[in-house]
């Protein structure tokens, strides 16, 4: 058998059910598709699971997606440094920490739109600037390792943006336009057709701000279109394309003041045919990214990151399901630092995997998978995983996993700056165990997590300057408690919180030892009122030296819907006036405004 490929089988028992379900907001039974590739309900998937509705991203008032994850996901923290604009490179902000585990860059949280992979082929991380709130249905995040279904970059966790699509029949339209504190401003629209078995859906936006501090401004500009077409009652088809140019001024940290440019162009198209039968179902999805980076520092690249995903799950026999997929993808670019010629390098990835699932006695259901991937930078990783779900009764329901999560060198650590191209993958186990629980008729729903992570082969730069190499050395224990309730006390009033506890082995930046978030949504007639607080225990924002920072912020948003087409709204956001920093350097905003229109046709 040739190099580079490697045929993998595994025979796996579970026993459990994988059905799907209706969507019910006030109940544990979300449908979920990050969690196994299939839609089934999120008290039979293994790992612990956090879904953000659309509903709860606009009551954060957030423009990009990532920043609302930090109210509504416990163990899940995203640095910010401005109002608007996460940046790259020394000082950028926008990464994703999961349980005390990110990676530097953000490399270690797999970011997915609609199920398709997205980071930069060159530096392996996702580009946060590109995911702007509008196009987003809802966002689903496994805390903990997925690499069992998703490979490399999925070893803390992952975020499948979860884009919109037109559901009802005719035309839609939304546009709607904001302007807040630091001349901020953001400018959108949005339209929706569908007729018989055709849809379409499509946005353009414009978000700019001058920045809080000089030389801090940031601008975007980008567009989405999704069209999807029904075959027949076994076949759909979909397609989207999105673009986006960005530029961001980052002064550097106020006690070292350096001006730094970045120009960026961002894009991505994927196709997707998927199928539904009585016992089976699938679909086979390609995707393409893309992208050009220009800094003023001197650096160039043009990257890309390309791929086929193909899955297929079968229901043979009475309440069990296999899942078997293969996945492909091809990632590298072009870089030029202006100190060398131009570097041309790509990795080609080759997986195979299998994930079962079995009930039994209408009450246990277990989960098993494995996969095995081949990389043509360091050859063959072989990656378990085994969970179990115990339902004793319809409002009670215990859930354990142990898997393993990895994620590959990148371009850059292989071959660009401090480069080793014998480099081995990072490797994590995660054990975990989860109580879910609904009371008083499942108006109020609770989760309780407790975890233990154990992390070796991390990616560090060791040598004195200039002699200076990346190897794997750094190993990491993490272990914590995550808990989430939410209560709906009358159809207008409803409560959301969660409190996550993470203890280290070693500091970690970006990962607050505790936080607590809470979330009050009230409606009245035209009005709707949300009022959330969010408080920060000892976030590393430095570890060389050592620094902590504490911080507890109060954010509040009211609109009014005087006319069936129009909502106003007002939000203000960290009205305690807090003075805090989540990037080193980079102080964060007082007390600041906005206020906007969304006309809905």
């Amino acid at each position: 058998m040739k190099k580079g490929i490697v045929v993998g089988f595994v025979l796996l028992v579970n026993l459990g059910y994988a059905q799907t379900i209706v969507k019910d907001t006030v109940s544990l039974d979300e449908v979920v598709i990050t969690g196994s590739k299939i839609e089934i309900s999120r008290k039979l998937v293994p790992m612990s699971l956090s879904q953000i509705s659309r509903q709860d991203i606009e009551n954060s008032g957030q423009i990009n997606v990532l920043s609302a994850m930090n109210s509504y996901a416990p163990g899940v923290f995203v640095t910010e440094r401005n109002l608007l604009g996460f940046g790259v490179s020394t000082g950028g902000s926008g990464s994703i920490t999961i349980r005390g585990v990110s990676g530097s860059p953000n490399t270690d949280v797999l970011v997915l739109i609609d199920g398709h992979p997205q980071y930069q082929g060159i530096f392996g991380h996702p580009l946060p600037d590109a995911y702007v709130a509008s196009d987003v249905e809802k966002v689903e995040i496994i805390r903990g390792p997925a690499s069992i279904l998703y490979g490399s970059n999925a070893m803390a966790g992952v975020v499948n943006i979860i884009t919109k699509k037109q559901r009802e029949d005719g035309v839609t339209l939304n546009l709607g336009a904001a302007y807040g504190s630091y001349n901020t401003q953001k400018y959108y629209g949005t339209v929706g057709y569908k007729k018989k078995k055709l849809s379409l859906f499509a946005s353009a936006n414009h978000d700019q701000t001058d920045g809080i501090r000089s030389n801090t401004d940031f601008v975007i500009t980008n567009s989405f279109t999704k069209i999807g077409y029904q075959i027949n009652r076994h076949f759909d088809v979909y397609a989207d394309l999105s673009l986006a140019k960005f530029n961001a001024n980052d002064n550097g940290p106020d006690f070292k003041p350096a001006p730094f440019n970045i120009d960026i162009t961002r894009g991505k198209t994927s196709l997707s045919v998927e199928n539904r039968f009585d016992k089976s179902s699938g679909a086979l999805k390609v995707y393409h990214n893309f992208g050009t980076h220009d800094l003023s520092d001197g650096w160039h690249s043009t990257d890309r990151n390309s791929g086929v995903m193909l899955y297929q799950t079968l229901r043979v026999f009475a309440k069990s399901s296999i899942t078997s997929g293969v996945d492909f993808k091809q990632y590298g670019g072009k870089g030029n630092s202006g100190k060398a010629k131009d570097m041309l390098k790509t990795v080609n990835e080759l997986a195979f995997y299998t994930y079962a699932q079995q009930t039994l006695f209408e009450k246990v259901t277990f989960s098993a998978g494995l996969r095995i991937e081949n990389s043509s930078a360091y050859g063959n990783e072989l990656i378990p995983m085994a969970g179990f779900s115990y339902n004793p009764t319809g409002n009670t329901t215990f859930k354990g996993s142990i898997s393993k999560g990895f994620r590959s060198p990148t371009i850059m650590e292989l071959y660009f700056f401090a480069p080793n191209p014998e480099l081995q993958p990072e490797r994590m186990i995660s054990y975990e165990i989860s109580w879910l629980q609904t009371f008083f008729s499942k108006r109020l729903n609770v989760e309780l997590t407790a975890y233990v992570e154990k992390g070796n082969n991390l990616i560090q730069v060791v040598g004195q300057f200039p002699n200076v190499k990346r190897e794997n050395v750094e190993t990491f224990s993490n272990q914590g408690i995550e808990f989430s309730a939410t209560y709906r006390f009358t159809h207008n009033l409803s409560l959301s919180a969660n409190y996550s506890f993470l203890d280290l082995d070693k500091p970690v930046v970006a990962a607050p030892r505790q936080q607590v978030n809470c979330s009050v949504n009230y409606r009245y007639k035209i009005w709707t009122v949300n009022v959330s607080t969010q408080h920060i225990e000892k976030l590393y924002t430095s570890t060389t030296p050592e620094i902590t920072a504490n911080y507890t912020l109060l954010n509040s948003r009211v609109s009014v819907n005087p006319v069936k087409n129009i909502d106003v709204f007002v939000s203000g956001n960290n009205l305690l006036n807090q003075k805090y920093e989540i990037n080193h350097g980079y102080l964060m905003p007082g007390i600041y405004y906005n206020v906007g229109l969304n006309l809905r046709f």
